[in-house]
């Protein structure tokens, strides 16, 4: 149920600059004053890309070479045709970027990892590292627009936004989103207050998700133009979406689709509500990936261009109303370097005792999204969702920086933000002997007992997941999840795969079979 508060909003009397580009009274951008928003815009879009783009040092690829036409000459009879010259792609330049792996690019470009070349030597499965020159041949004729469309770090809750104050923003701004409130199961929470869970829970930028917001409906700065617009503010008319938390849940799970699917290899093409598609440019950013995927389900490609690439965009509002996003980039990325290591992490229950791996590689937050997590469940002669007096530990020493529904972070650098460095989360923890927020865990410690709180669940366990400055890392990727010396494998699908440690392999299993049950040794790990 949603209802918008009583307040009236304030006629501002604004002073507009050259252009109308600044607006004085409020001290933010107010782009809903320079635009129109229509359901389906048909401007045309932009031929100079928003951001500068590297210069493009590949040589295209040239039509498929055809045969000579027979030749009467010299013979007065039927002349033999030129034999057809052997098809040879031509090679492109690329240049690394933050998260690149061998295997990724491979996928991306439609090559074999052998097919890639580089001066300097190229690890198979580990990172890359940023800036490193690779030829690889050029396959693709057609993809979408290379241009980079926002940085990684205005995509996830990375450390540039850690002080940006979502309620000061959205007061000021005094639109739709200012006199909104929703009711959830937790109780009233205000617009900005659903800005601020959704980014929080997610690990998704606040900033992102307004201006996403303002696009495609103005409920940041103007007032919602229609009936469809105040219940689906993100432009997805699907009756289980309706509301703004469940429209903005929705959204971050098509943006973790292609950002996290990008990182991983896993996701090339684009497909539209038409059912047309389009191969994804292979030089992208992931930030811009996860841009292309959300849109595409949204609109069709005359229309997604506009979206993205028009004179109107995502991005221009997105530099309107918080500056440049490249500059803040530069005092955050890369999100991860190449030489990051997982610190020494046990697995989250009482040393000596045995659980079941329940659930292999899937989704950290929500039912779509970065393969980051793992499940783990205690032995119990009853299934489904019922009390454990067995209790989920610490993995790591580190701060309490959360703990409600269901929900317990622990930040391992201690500065008290889980934005920086490295976080755990450990899902379903039950709220009775939880642990409180401000604590400071040492290892093994106590944290609460498993459960099925915190969203949806089939049985009582705990749900495992990993954070570097912001970006669920992946439990099955260049940084594997190692527990106790168990290492994380996916399966063919979410929740299937298995963990490994020497010659001994836990295969997940939902149902806690033999197969699947996984001892912590009583001794920690060494280094």
């Amino acid at each position: 149920m949603q209802t918008k508060s009583g307040v009236k909003p304030f006629l501002k009397i604004c002073l507009l600059l050259s252009a109308g580009l600044t607006l004085l009274a409020c001290g933010v951008f107010n782009p809903s004053a320079n635009r129109t928003l229509l359901p389906t815009p048909t401007f045309a879009p932009m031929a100079v890309a928003l951001t500068p783009t590297p210069v493009d040092t590949s040589t295209p690829t040239p039509d498929p070479l055809q045969p000579t036409q027979p030749s009467s000459l010299g013979t007065g009879g039927a002349a033999e045709a030129t034999p057809l010259a052997e098809y040879t792609p031509s090679m492109q330049l690329y240049y690394t970027q933050s998260g690149d792996t061998l295997p990724s690019l491979a996928s991306r470009f439609g090559v074999l990892p052998n097919q890639i070349t580089s001066p300097e030597a190229l690890p198979p499965d580990a990172l890359l590292n940023p800036g490193q020159l690779l030829i690889i041949p050029a396959i693709f004729e057609k993809t979408s627009p290379s241009a980079q469309l926002l940085p990684d770090s205005e995509i996830v809750f990375s450390p540039s936004a850690v002080d940006f104050d979502v309620q000061a923003y959205v007061n000021e701004a005094g639109g739709y989103l200012s006199e909104y409130r929703q009711e959830l199961t937790t109780g009233w929470l205000s617009g900005a207050q659903v800005i601020e869970r959704v980014a929080i829970e997610n690990s998704i930028n606040p900033r992102l998700l307004l201006s996403i917001l303002e696009v495609q409906s103005g409920w940041v700065f103007g007032q919602p133009t229609n009936l469809a617009q105040e219940d689906y503010p993100l432009g997805w008319t699907d009756y289980r979406t309706k509301g703004l938390y469940k429209q903005l849940s929705w959204a971050v799970q098509q943006l973790s689709i292609g950002y996290y699917g990008w990182r991983a290899g896993i996701l090339n093409d684009l497909t539209f509500p038409d059912k047309t598609m389009l191969r994804i440019s292979p030089d992208l950013n992931a930030g811009s990936v996860a841009l292309q995927v959300l849109f595409s389900k949204l609109h069709n490609q005359d229309d997604w261009n506009a979206y993205l690439y028009g004179q109107e965009s995502l991005p221009a509002v997105h530099e309107q109303m918080f500056g440049n996003p490249w500059v803040r980039a530069q005092t955050v990325e890369p999100l991860y370097p190449p030489n990051l290591k997982q610190p020494l992490l046990e697995l989250p229950f009482t040393p000596g005792h045995t659980w079941s791996l329940t659930g292999g590689p899937h989704s950290a937050w929500g039912p779509d999204g970065a393969l980051a997590a793992v499940d783990f469940a205690p032995m119990s002669v009853t299934s489904g969702c019922v009390p454990s007096d067995e209790w989920i530990v610490a993995s790591a020493p580190g701060l309490v920086v959360r703990a409600e529904n269901g929900a317990v972070i622990v930040d391992l650098d201690g500065d008290g933000r889980e934005q920086t460095g490295w976080a755990l989360l450990y899902m379903h923890v039950a709220s009775e002997g939880r642990v409180s927020v401000g604590t400071f865990l040492d290892l093994n410690d106590p944290i609460g007992h498993p459960s099925c709180e915190g969203g949806v669940s089939t049985g009582t366990h705990v749900h495992f997941a990993r954070k570097y400055n912001g970006e669920w890392i992946l439990a099955d990727g260049p940084m594997p999840m190692n527990l106790s010396g168990w290492i994380a494998h996916a399966g063919g699908k979410p929740y299937e795969g298995s963990m490994t440690n020497a010659d001994n392999t836990c295969t997940a299993s939902v149902f806690g079979s033999f197969e699947s049950r996984i001892k912590r040794p009583n001794g920690d790990i060494i280094e």
